[in-house]
């Protein structure tokens, strides 16, 4: 009795479209804690690593004391006591020339020890700032590896749930993600931690590509899709948000092991979860899928798709410069560079879940466009910073218009392919999903060439400048044609055609002949 109970809730669990929800928004939450956490982690662990002698982290405490000591040093030297033992005018003359003489000389032997001091000092700092663009370029190829290999992978994986199903590659992105995260764990080299984040790709391409049509495959209705998507990504916002400061607090208090000790132990949870209520099974889909290339070809599809690069590119252009460039201009310390992607972690999760709902009431085209002007003016305020504080009302806003645009165009895919091809969401978010890449690759591969070449402030002019001028191309989705439309178009211009041709050699139609 008490089994047929269990296995009748255990049925009903699996049938549950909210149960599907969660472990969708788990893994997207864990695949982006591990994302994320690596930010404050990586430039400075690879800094030491190739500095074992003088860490960043000495570097920055002992900057301020040099020109301290140097300015002391300066001030109580050059003060030189006036002699009590002169008792004649003569007297009094040689000793007040032997005095400035003495003075002048140990006036001139300070400031040139002060001088000497600056100008190593100095050499010193710019030594460090060379270093730290280096290291801007390394860390960018590292952080972009794994969306190029996502972008890769998508393809793939996109027509592969068309013919087994969601279920399996979900699974199989939960095991390369844990492999993932143990190499991370015990890695001490760059190479092997870029083969980390490489096979994070694969691992990150499975989960987001099935589980959101795994999503849109439960949620038919246009609206509950919206607000399902928005939960999912609230999930991947709560991972973005959570990894930084995690990530910081961790290496700086514990070890660079411990937050992917944890993470691989979270993601052992969410597999477990998943085997026993996914069943993980080859499941045929009876609908033919449309082609890859038919829905690449469509360009309503290619717009809601650039929409989602553009939007992104900006903050993953900011993932391996911003830490760096706060170390340069700000002295920030590892907690510091962790928490500056706080505010907008936060109000990503808060403008995901705003949005869901509420871009299918005011329109999704408009909740995007509005999302990539504030994306613009956010970047263009981030570099005028000159302390931590000033960082947190741009970030904020930055983080929130991302969350419009993410969660107004995902849901909009899916309802792109409903109403012009067939229901079938595999394809269609493997180029959702290679469009989160191409601007996770393009901006931290582009981000430490850019700084390098025209600075961090005109990088990110840049992006803002781009984000302007895609926008307008949103009010295309205001009302995309649909499927009996464009058949309809079709059909209309395949008759125009034939009447043009026939009316050009000479023949006429049926309906416009005339018996003579």
């Amino acid at each position: 009795m008490i089994g047929a109970e269990w296995s009748g809730w255990l049925q009903r669990c699996r049938e549950s479209r909210k149960l599907v929800l969660v472990i969708v928004a788990i893994a997207l939450l864990l695949d982006n804690m591990l994302l994320t956490t690596v930010v404050p982690i990586i430039p400075e662990f690879l800094y030491d690593i190739r500095h074992p002698n003088a860490t960043l982290s000495e570097h920055l405490e002992n900057a301020a004391p040099r020109t301290t000591a140097a300015t002391t040093t300066t001030t109580t030297t050059t003060t030189t006591p006036r002699c009590p033992c002169a008792s004649s005018n003569s007297s009094n003359n040689s000793q007040i020339e032997f005095l400035g003489s003495f003075t002048t000389s140990a006036d001139v032997t300070v400031e040139s020890t002060t001088v000497n001091l600056t100008a190593i000092e100095e050499e010193e700092n710019q030594q460090r700032h060379k270093e730290l663009l280096e290291e801007t370029v390394a860390v960018g190829m590292m952080f972009a590896s794994k969306a190029f290999v996502q972008l890769l992978a998508n393809p793939i994986v996109g027509p592969l749930t068309h013919k087994i199903g969601y279920s399996i590659p979900m699974f199989t992105g939960f095991i390369i993600m844990f492999l993932s995260t143990l190499i991370f764990a015990f890695g001490r080299s760059y190479s092997i931690l870029f083969l980390a984040r490489a096979l994070q790709g694969i691992g990150s391409s499975c989960s987001s590509v099935s589980g959101m049509g795994m999503l849109a495959e439960r949620y038919q209705d246009d609206k509950e899709r919206g607000n399902a998507m928005g939960i999912a990504l609230g999930g991947l916002a709560l991972g973005v948000l959570i990894g930084p400061p995690f990530g910081g607090v961790m290496y700086e208090f514990v070890g660079k092991s411990a937050p992917f000790l944890i993470l691989s132990a979270l993601a052992l949870g969410d597999g477990l979860l998943q085997l026993l209520m996914l069943q993980p099974s080859v499941v045929y889909t009876e609908a033919v899928p449309p082609s890859l290339k038919s829905l690449i070809m469509d360009p309503y599809i290619v717009i809601a798709a650039g929409a989602i690069t553009f939007a992104n590119m900006g903050i993953a252009m900011l993932e391996p410069s911003l830490p760096i460039w706060m170390m340069d201009t700000m002295g920030a310390s590892r907690w510091k560079q962790g928490a500056t992607f706080l505010p907008a972690s936060i109000s990503y999760l808060i403008g995901t879940n705003l949005f869901g709902p509420l871009g299918h009431k005011m329109g999704r085209w408009l909740a995007s466009l509005i999302g990539l002007i504030v994306i613009g003016l956010c970047l263009m305020c981030i570099p005028l910073a000159r302390s931590i504080n000033h960082l947190i009302v741009p970030n904020a806003g930055l983080g929130f218009a991302i969350g419009m645009v993410d969660s107004s165009m995902m849901p909009e895919l899916g309802y792109l392919v409903d109403i012009r091809h067939s229901a079938v969401y595999g394809s269609v978010y493997a180029i959702g999903d290679v469009a989160f890449c191409l601007g996770f690759a393009i901006g931290p591969a582009l981000s430490g060439t850019l700084v390098n070449s025209i600075g961090f402030e005109w990088m990110l002019f840049g992006i803002a400048i781009l984000n302007f001028m895609y926008a307008p191309l949103m009010y295309f989705l205001k009302a995309p044609p649909t499927k009996e439309e464009r058949k309809v178009r079709r059909d209309n211009n395949t008759a125009l055609h034939a009447r043009n041709h026939y009316l050009g050699s000479g023949f006429c139609m049926p309906a416009n002949c005339r018996r003579k």
